[in-house]
């Protein structure tokens, strides 16, 4: 007689079967077992309300978890019940639910972007610059494929990025030439893992069966392809995948660190700075609307405390944050 499956290859099941991101599948694995072990191995189907605040109440009296942790527990606790053990949850009223605190977020000027980037080498510096002159997140940047850059439309197109949406950025022209630079290094690359037998890159859903033999085609290869080859963790393939995120977090620590910015920046500052500095240069409405709401909330809250007012008039696309940076450079 074939067993059930057990209760974490259940969770794991009604994730995949929802396309939710491999890192969401990790992280609401390892809460629903870390609620259980709290429990002493009780099975949830036996608990409810009261079990729940207890392990949150843990996680933020004892454990001292930011409430977005705490929230992200929740969310965990809440697919486990609603999705795999089917329960309606009519006790989820009764949770208390942690507030999450506002905060401002960190935007760097104009000279301290120029400091930080110029402090940084090879790709790590491309990545950082593709995040200040596009607005990308750090992984919507480490996940762009050959085929998103649009050297003659001068755009970059992020593939199912927060909320598996799709949208389109600027390309500042500065870039365009180490971005071939970087093709071109890829190709290579790619060329010398076909040769030994290897040359596939993940695919997302099911476009392998769609576009059969696209997981070995340049166009489908990461740009910023990582040094070495890595097993996937889900098919057990071996394949290279893209530069882990570490390392650009590192080396944009380090720059900062160089250049002395005594602020609590990171990766994600160059996506604030970036939307900030587009409101400075009095970019039209059109280009603002293109940008994701939460990002341009943020960016007129730090443009308003900074009392930074509008000057100028630039159409979208006639020229980048980069490339105004870059000009800026050469009159000195």
């Amino acid at each position: 007689m074939v067993e059930p499956p057990r209760l974490l290859d259940r969770v794991r099941q009604a994730i995949r079967t929802r396309h939710y991101s491999r890192r969401t599948e990790e992280a609401y694995v390892a809460w629903a077992k870390r609620f259980i072990l709290f429990h002493r191995k009780r099975h949830p189907a036996a608990m409810g309300a009261e079990e729940v605040n207890a392990f949150l109440s843990h996680l933020a009296v004892d454990r001292n978890v930011s409430a977005s942790t705490q929230a992200q527990a929740l969310s965990a606790l809440v697919f486990l019940y609603r999705h795999v053990l089917d329960d309606p949850l009519p006790w989820l009223d009764d949770i208390v639910r942690a507030t999450r605190p506002r905060k401002l977020p960190v935007v760097l000027s104009r000279e301290e972007v120029r400091s930080l980037i110029d402090g940084m080498r090879g790709t790590a510096r491309l990545v950082a610059e593709i995040l200040y002159g596009g607005g990308l997140r750090l992984l919507e940047a480490l996940r762009l494929r050959v085929k998103d850059v649009d050297f003659a439309a001068r755009l970059l197109v992020v593939r199912e990025g927060k909320g598996a949406k799709d949208r389109r950025t600027m390309l500042p022209e500065s870039l365009e030439k180490p971005l071939r630079a970087q093709i071109e290094w890829v190709r290579r690359i790619h060329r010398q893992d076909l040769a030994a037998g290897h040359g596939e890159v993940w695919l997302p859903d099911a476009v392998e069966r769609k576009f059969t033999g696209a997981s070995r085609e340049l166009a489908w290869q990461y740009l910023f392809p990582a040094s070495r080859l890595s097993v996937d963790p889900r098919g057990r393939a071996e394949r290279r995948h893209h530069l882990d995120e570490s390392a650009v977090q590192r080396a944009v620590k380090e720059a900062l660190r160089a250049a002395g910015i005594e602020k609590h920046a990171g990766c994600h500052s160059l996506r604030h700075s970036f939307a900030t500095h587009l409101l400075e240069d009095n970019y039209d409405i059109r280009t603002i609307q293109e940008l994701p709401a939460r990002m341009i909330h943020e960016a007129f809250v730090a443009r308003r405390l900074s009392r930074v007012w509008m000057r100028g008039r630039r159409r979208f696309r006639d020229e980048g944050i980069v490339d105004t940076m870059s000009r800026s450079e050469t009159a000195v």
